[in-house]
């Protein structure tokens, strides 16, 4: 250990040596609208040095004294070329204006047109949230979460569910991050639409493995959303009117080119479309609602602050039955540049998701509340060292507050699951790499810790939970866990590389659900002397090559992820207001495995890709299925999804997507019999059966309408859902008819849906 560190201490005093060297950075920002553009590319003409921008669009690049041609560029914008002098550091802040011949609308993209191939990232999906308006969704809502799940590795948890799995993980081990907020209930209206208004969105990546050392908390996978940071140059208004729903955005400049704020909301009404439907019940609601906004303001050449947030809310229900639930964050940030190679932010983030509903029958009402709420600090520093090696840093605390379920009846208590507080740590260092022109590396290590806090649960000699021993505000049960992260990329020639990685990651919350496609009910549980945190290992191999000029770009992956202390439902187990609920729970393990295959077509007036996964998910616990091995619930053979786009003309354009998956893995009764006179069914190992086969097709179109000022915008667009009518199975329930034979009876919940969705800019 100490000959080691002896070692890095010499690697980074030789480095620092490394001649007489000065820096050359700033910030790449949109010329029309400053927003800062993240992951753009500076690169020193004629050579293979160069660096991205950061998440908050910033670049350091230190080179030898000399003067030098510098690119910066961008996907859809126009290449800009410097001639720098570095005889001194030099701050270089470049707006890029938009190409005047755009590239053909695509999803998937890349900072440069061969990223794919020469960066480490391995498993990672990026979209380009302006481009989404032509898939053909649900409802015409553009949707990032539905968009996601058209890639290899992200299958939907359901139909027309904004839910997901990766890679054979559960759904409660993907985090899913909105400007760093962690947003623990990702959907609307029970998943048919997700918590994301794409007016607000700039950038989406998904990590299905290689993940970085910064992040933490979830076995499976990081989706790192964004929000833009509105226009600093003019106001703007946006928005879009649908058959359901409807949302604006208002945004500008506080000061010019000094700070920005953006704000848009979303509604839907389809409560008010289906009331003269719906006569026998009375005030009917079914609706749901969200805010989000962002401010900034530059507090000078080197400081800038940030303020975002998001709310949201679903209402279901009639006067006598109401169900309602919502997410809350907010995030405070504060950008510094300590110099030309010191970046740091700062970020304070509250996170908030609550559930309740209530039930009034004949005055006497019933009500139950439940909730997790965070309070998040974390800083992150971006070192850059010299032009092969970027250091970040970090470290983050996250205080968890657990509200499991207050069951009261006419506004008295009656039971109530314990209340459980638990603080959550990290401290991280990475390294990005250059070690030729064929080899970089990705590495680092991050060391996570949790504690339960205040009022906790013991164990006695069985393992079984016994009456609260802790004292309010007393750690226990502290746990540390080393998350080692690798990725390496091999760099065959400039068209192919070969890319591998292994991480490790540690989660200490888990959610436990008894649903096939998820509920706003569902419990988060935090670790405890019972529960312990699941641990994920998962290693991954890919090839990645790009044809004809970038034009295909062909990938394929395969990983296989290991998982320990995976937690379930033991059978028969009684959830409905149980307040011991993890006398409930079985633990054991899990294994998933697989092959992705990516082919995409991203220029030219037909644009789209075609995706496949191959693979295999299962658990095992020593009191389900008689120990042996079981298919997870979202085990799926096989995913298919096909995608195409294409420009008719510079007005209008043309979309379809199909999708083919393997039916869930589902238990279904295997036969019947009588205890003292009730009929009761039998059932076999658990996920021992299969729903039906999916698979669906959807069209859109978009139409660009004319406008009087050059710089608005306005269009229409169409789509259809399930075009052939495809009556997919949700759920398939048995009854027992008159005559005493079980009858199967399949629930499916679309057939054909149009829609058609009027957006505008001015």
């Amino acid at each position: 250990m100490k000959k080691g560190i002896i070692l890095f201490a010499f690697i980074l005093v030789a480095s620092l040596a490394w001649g007489q060297n000065f820096t050359l950075s700033g910030y790449m920002r949109d010329a029309n609208t400053g927003e800062e553009l993240l992951y753009a590319s500076v690169a020193v003409a004629g050579t293979s040095q160069g660096v991205s921008t950061n998440l908050y669009g910033f670049y350091s690049l230190t080179l030898p004294k000399g003067t030098y041609q510098i690119n910066f560029s961008y996907i859809g914008y126009e290449t800009q070329v410097l001639e720098v002098e570095l005889d001194q550091d030099v701050t270089q802040n470049v707006e890029l204006g938009t190409a005047a011949t755009q590239l053909a609308e695509v999803v998937v993209t890349a900072e440069n047109e061969n990223d794919n191939v020469t960066n480490t990232e391995v498993s990672v999906v990026t979209l380009d949230v302006k481009d989404l308006k032509k898939i053909p969704v649900l409802l015409g809502e553009q949707d990032v979460l539905k968009t996601m799940q058209l890639m290899p590795g992200i299958s939907a948890s359901s139909e027309g569910s904004s839910g997901f799995f990766v890679r054979g993980g559960d759904a409660d081990q993907n985090l899913i991050l909105l400007d760093e907020a962690p947003v623990y209930n990702a959907s609307h209206l029970l998943g048919f639409f997700s918590v994301f208004n794409s007016d607000a969105l700039k950038d989406v990546k998904m990590y299905k493995g290689g993940i970085p050392a910064q992040y933490g908390g979830r076995a499976s996978s990081v989706m790192d959303v964004r929000m833009r940071n509105g226009n600093m140059k003019e106001w703007q208004v946006s928005g879009g009117l649908g058959l359901i729903s409807s949302r604006v955005t208002v945004e500008g400049p506080i000061v010019k080119d000094q700070g920005s704020v953006v704000v848009s909301g979303r509604r839907t009404y389809a409560d008010i479309l289906a009331q003269p439907f719906l006569e026998d019940f009375d005030n009917f609601d079914l609706y749901f609602y969200d805010l989000n906004f962002k401010a900034n303001y530059k507090l000078g050449e080197k400081d800038r602050v940030y303020a975002s947030g998001y709310w949201g809310r679903d209402v279901m229900g009639t006067d006598e039955f109401g169900f309602d639930w919502g997410n809350r964050t907010f995030t405070g940030r504060w950008n510094h540049i300590f110099n030309s190679k010191l970046f740091s932010n700062t970020s304070f983030i509250y996170s908030e998701y609550d559930y309740g509903f209530n039930v009034d029958n004949g005055g006497i009402e019933i009500d139950l509340d439940a909730g997790i709420y965070d309070y998040n600090l974390k800083q992150d520093y971006n070192f850059y060292l010299n032009p092969n090696n970027e250091i970040t840093f970090g470290w983050q605390g996250i205080y968890h507050q657990f509200q499991p379920s207050t069951f009261s009846f006419d506004d008295e208590v009656q039971d109530a699951a314990q209340k459980q507080d638990a603080l959550e740590g990290g401290i991280y260092i990475a390294n990005e790499q250059k070690v030729s022109d064929r080899i970089q590396l990705s590495y680092g290590l991050r060391l996570s810790s949790f504690s339960n806090i205040g009022t906790g649960i013991a164990e006695d000699a069985e393992g079984l939970p016994t009456e609260n021993t802790y004292e309010k505000g007393e750690f226990y049960n502290t746990s540390f866990n080393l998350e080692p992260r690798f990725a390496a990329t091999y760099l065959l020639n400039e068209n192919s590389s070969l890319k591998m990685s292994y991480n490790r990651n540690a989660q200490y919350l888990h959610l436990l659900s008894n649903s096939t496609s998820g509920s706003p009910t569902d419990l988060w549980l935090p670790s405890s002397p019972v529960v312990q945190p699941t641990i994920a290992d998962q290693v991954a191999l890919g090839y990645f090559k790009n044809f004809k000029d970038n034009n295909y770009k062909f990938s394929v992956e395969t990983y296989y992820k290991n998982l320990q202390n995976t937690v379930d439902y033991k059978d028969g187990a009684e959830i409905f207001g149980n307040t011991d609920i993890e006398s409930e729970l079985v633990f054991g393990e899990g294994r998933a495995y697989g092959a992705e295959f990516l082919l995409e077509k991203t220029k030219g007036d037909f644009t789209g890709w075609l995706s496949y996964t191959l693979s295999k998910s299962e658990r095992q616990y020593e009191e389900i299925n008689n120990g042996e091995w079981f298919s997870a619930r979202q085990d799926r053979t096989h995913d298919i999804s096909l995608v195409g786009i294409y420009q008719v003309s510079p007005k209008l354009s043309l979309s379809a997507s199909w999708v083919y998956s393997t039916g869930d893995a589902v238990t279904f009764p295997t036969g019947k019999y009588f205890i003292d006179g009730n009929l009761v069914n039998l059932y076999s190992e658990r996920n021992g059966d299969r729903m039906p086969d999916y698979h669906r097709l959807d069209l859109g179109a978009t139409w660009e309408l004319s406008t009087k000022k050059p710089e608005s915008e306005s269009s229409l667009n169409f789509s259809v859902y399930n075009a052939y009518n495809r009556k997919n199975a949700y759920s398939i329930n048995f009854d027992t008819n008159a005559a005493g034979a079980t009858e199967a009876t399949r629930l499916a919940l679309f057939g054909i849906v149009p829609s058609v969705t009027w957006n505008f800019k001015f």
